[in-house]
């Protein structure tokens, strides 16, 4: 039901004069983004800050699944998803508003828990330019399609990845995209925790298609997997993917809310946040899926 509050300070609100009403707007705004401010400098810097290192709005791990779960059409969508949002005019007008007008990136494929790798190394976006010559590694490596689904082992290979560029960012983000829960290392919600506790913020990109895949059944609800196991940090959220159809635009919003310092005062349909409860998901599904299974 909304706040009779809410009804009754509109009515006041009509009941001023023009003139006052647009002070109070402009107050109002400017306490806002006082606020904005105040939160911006009180949250701690990352654990990892070099010093006299390049300074960047966000540093950015995308950190994407190969696993066979995911058909090579999939893939091939999800690479080009990435190529296609880094390059668009959005992501690029985006980054260039940013406080330092640039974010620094690099592209890892993960599957199982010992199967990880940098296809694209750390390197500045500031423009169109630098886009292209980043998702150019991209468009010329080969997709590869490894075994198991290891997103602790993702995160515990990206994390460290901070420590070795030459950049201090407001923010450190490690996005996790796959298509399957844990089913191999350690817990995913140790890997996460940790990477939290070290000032990183962790969002998801469940893709949820409802194909047979010759393996395991989907995950019904992996959305609510990665919200309640993956996620975690400031702002975090997930965006599920449930058409082929849609990579390229959800990972586009992704991209946006990432190189945004601050979350939006409204999310964007089809994106989930963090919240602060009790997990509803059981954490150990695909660890215990897979023992069931095969044993081990």
């Amino acid at each position: 039901m909304p706040d009779r509050r809410t009804f009754s300070h509109r009515a006041h609100e009509k009941r001023r004069p023009a003139r006052l009403r647009a002070l109070g707007f402009a107050a109002r705004a400017a306490g806002f983004a006082l606020l904005a401010l105040a939160a911006m400098a009180l949250q701690p810097a990352p654990a990892q800050a070099r010093d006299g290192a390049n300074e960047v709005d966000v540093e950015l791990v995308l950190a994407v699944d190969i696993s066979y779960s995911m058909d090579p059409e999939e893939q091939a969508l999800q690479r080009q998803g990435y190529i296609e949002a880094l390059r668009s005019p959005e992501v690029i007008d985006a980054i260039r508003k940013g406080v330092n007008g640039k974010i620094a990136v690099t592209y890892v494929e993960w599957a199982g828990v010992n199967t990880q790798e940098v296809v694209a190394d750390w390197m500045v976006i500031d423009g169109r330019e630098s886009a292209v010559e980043f998702t150019a590694q991209l468009a010329a490596k080969p997709i590869r399609r490894l075994y198991r689904t290891s997103i602790s082992g993702a995160i515990d290979f990206a994390v460290p990845l901070f420590d070795k560029n030459d950049y201090r960012g407001l923010k450190q983000v490690v996005d996790i995209s796959g298509d399957g829960s844990n089913n191999q290392g350690r817990p995913v919600t140790a890997a996460r925790d940790e990477a939290l506790a070290k000032g990183v913020t962790i969002n998801g990109l469940p893709i949820m298609l409802n194909r047979p895949n010759g393996g395991f059944p989907e995950v019904e609800n992996l959305d609510e997997y990665y919200r309640d196991c993956v996620i975690g940090g400031p702002g975090s959220f997930v965006i599920p993917i449930r058409e082929r159809g849609h990579f390229i635009e959800a990972i586009r919003t992704k991209i946006l809310l990432e190189v945004a310092l601050a979350p939006p005062s409204r999310w964007p349909a089809r994106v989930i946040p963090a919240q602060a409860t009790e997990p509803r998901s059981a954490c150990f599904f695909g660890e215990r899926q897979w023992q069931q299974r095969w044993g081990n």
